[in-house]
């Protein structure tokens, strides 16, 4: 009992939460059949064939989002309360990942990568997905209150089965963003996206 408390004392509580949730669904699944929503990555062996941008580390939202069932708002935590939904600090990365290795040598080597930014104290450079012009505002804290659960899905495609995050539908466009303020019926006035 005496290891047990210096292990968690060593430990972030974000760590120790997603510790004991991988580890309870690892546990369940051995006794019960795999769900019928679950999803489970799969193995790449060639990323060039990916769509989307190649990033500096090779992030795989499949496996965060979908394996490990992580909500958005987990790692973009200003999302719903931010206009922008903000790139992940490395600090919530390693709350994982100064426990988390990986299971694989392809993970263990981007989880490597990861903890050197972090030991190095450089951030990762990201390379940006999506684009929104200067002259648009997208209050994303909005969207994601009155979209509820699916507000990530409905611009960026099911990020959860994306290997690599990929441009989904064409959100620079206002032609796209018109479209869904119809369907929606709610206001179409310039002034709402446009101030």
């Amino acid at each position: 009992m005496r290891t047990m408390a210096l292990v968690v004392g060593g430990l972030s509580a974000t760590a120790l939460a997603v510790l004991l949730a991988v580890g309870g669904a690892r546990g369940q699944a051995q006794h019960t059949k795999t769900a019928a929503d679950s999803v489970t990555a799969p193995a790449i062996s060639d990323t060039g064939a990916l769509k989307g941008p190649r990033q500096p580390i090779f992030f795989r939202h499949d496996i965060h989002a979908g394996q490990f069932k992580m909500q958005c708002q987990y790692c973009h935590y200003s999302v719903a309360v931010s206009p922008e939904p903000g790139i992940p600090s490395m600090q919530t990365c390693m709350g994982c990942h100064l426990v988390v290795s990986g299971s694989d040598s392809a993970a263990k080597t981007e989880i490597k990568k990861v903890r050197q930014a972090w030991t190095d104290k450089k951030p990762v450079e990201w390379v940006r997905v999506h684009y929104l012009p200067r002259h648009a505002h997208f209050p994303h804290q909005r969207h994601i209150k009155a979209l509820g659960p699916n507000a990530c899905t409905t611009c960026h495609g099911d990020v959860s089965r994306m290997p690599q995050v990929f441009k989904v539908n064409n959100v620079d466009n206002m032609g796209f963003c018109i479209t869904c303020h119809v369907e929606r019926k709610v206001a179409r006035d310039c002034s709402v996206c446009h101030y």
